[in-house]
């Protein structure tokens, strides 16, 4: 039996997993999408779900949060980690994909599931329905957060996002290079750019000087850690990059010497053809980027595919905005999904998506909200957004210091995994609890 519709704006990551949560519960799903007629700063493609900085999911280990999420969706049947298991490329133990067979993969599905109508043109609309999930994305429009703003009269805030070159496999050396992955966890699936002492501080002393490319359309300077500039990271410390992206532990030389630091390269195709430097987001000027990433040895005669790019992220003041189902606190049968609601990254915003899509199904369906456990990682993270104690609001990735504390001393694996054991028991009596939600599918 088909029940009310219920209007998605955004079809990235967190609209594209509330689509179909809804549909196959029979619930019609209206679903707007303004590419390809209007584009974004950052988007290359009409998919839904397009990746644009890195095609990297991230751990798919259960001791990492970020892993355990995704087996928690995978359990919730994810739309989105069923894209990323069938387009995945390998990455040791990460969850990396072919970026266009995995929006490919999802914008196949949505368009072709008989509950879900299509709408290509952006939302102009001053008034926000009920019985919607706005998920405009990080880069959502004007006329979006006006509407948004209207009824709710919440602050907006905004941050700079920056991503990472990508260079032609062809172009690199591989004379000056390695493959293998960090303590050989995995197989050969990075490319190891190694650094010498001289060659490493010369790289930071030109990174540091290099010009960099005006961002307008911000009040404030403001940059997430998670997504922090290569040289912005070099400014606070000539050492500092050599303890973070570009670390030369993990790997050792036949003759028992480490690389002083090395860049990493992860493939973004199944072909292998183009690979992207890890950790390198960056806004220096296109120019300056080839001039001082081609100072890698590795890298001297690279031909740069897509120049990294830095660009706005807009998400609301959650805390005072939402509750911990992703719904407004003024009109609950209104939910904000993805980035724009305060969560960062990949797999946290289609699990925002999953949860708003599960809030508002289980609105229809029984009339009931309903809330995740807060010791799962989904449910953790939207508890997190929406706790009005949190002051100086940022957006926050999967980890453990979200969920309820588990106490005593122990060997930090074996505590991530009892944290990963508690959430999935929780996960399953939460799915027996909400029986009306697992029961009515078509």
């Amino acid at each position: 039996m088909k029940r009310n519709k219920v209007k998605i704006i955004g079809a990235g990551l967190a609209g594209s997993e509330a689509a179909w949560q809804l549909a196959k519960r029979g619930i019609d799903v209206e679903l707007w999408e303004m590419r390809p007629e209007k584009t974004t700063p950052a988007h290359t493609t009409a998919y839904f779900s397009e990746l644009v900085c890195s095609n990297s999911l991230k751990s798919n280990a259960l001791t990492n949060a970020c892993g355990l999420l995704k087996e928690e969706m995978r359990r919730l049947d994810s739309l989105i980690i069923e894209a990323a298991d069938n387009s995945s490329i390998p990455a040791g133990a990460a969850l990396a994909v072919d970026r266009n067979k995995f929006a490919e993969y999802i914008t196949d599905k949505i368009s072709s599931c008989e509950n879900i109508s299509i709408v290509r043109k952006e939302y102009t609309q001053t008034e926000i329905d009920d019985y919607t999930i706005i998920a405009g994305g990080p880069l959502a429009t004007d006329s979006l957060c006006c509407a948004l703003a209207g009824i709710e009269g919440g602050s907006f805030l905004n941050f700079f996002d920056a991503s990472a070159p990508i260079v032609d496999a062809e172009s690199i050396d591989y004379s000056k290079c390695f493959k293998g992955s960090r303590y050989s966890d995995g197989g050969d699936d990075y490319i190891n750019c190694p650094l010498t002492k001289d060659e490493y501080y010369a790289f930071v002393e030109a990174l540091i000087s290099a010009e960099t490319a005006q961002v307008h359309g911000f009040e404030q300077n403001m940059v997430f850690e998670g997504c922090m500039p290569v040289e912005v990271m070099a400014e606070r410390g000539i050492d500092t990059l050599r303890f973070g992206p570009l670390k030369g532990s993990g790997f050792e030389f036949p003759d028992g010497t480490k690389p002083f630091a090395l860049v990493q390269l992860r493939s973004e195709n199944a072909q292998n053809s183009m690979y992207n430097m890890v950790g390198f987001q960056t806004h220096l000027k296109f120019g300056e980027q080839k001039r001082v990433f081609s100072m890698i040895p590795a890298l001297e005669n690279a031909v740069f595919l897509r120049y990294g790019v830095m660009h706005r992220n807009t998400y609301i003041d959650s805390p005072r905005m939402l509750d911990a189902s992703y719904s407004l606190k003024k009109n609950p049968t209104v939910c904000v999904a993805g980035q724009l609601s305060g969560v960062e990254g990949y797999v946290e915003s289609a699990s925002s998506g999953l949860a708003a899509g599960l809030q508002l199904a289980s609105r229809i369906i029984e009339n009931k909200s309903v809330l995740l456990p807060k010791e799962t990682i989904i449910g953790a993270l939207a508890s997190y957004v929406s706790n009005p104690g949190v002051v100086n609001f940022q957006p926050m990735n999967a980890n453990f210091g979200i969920v309820p504390l588990i106490t005593g001393r122990m060997p930090k694996q074996e505590k991530a995994g009892k944290y990963a054991g508690r959430s999935l028991e929780k996960l399953e009596e939460f799915k027996h609890s909400s029986y009306w939600l697992f029961n009515c599918q078509i």
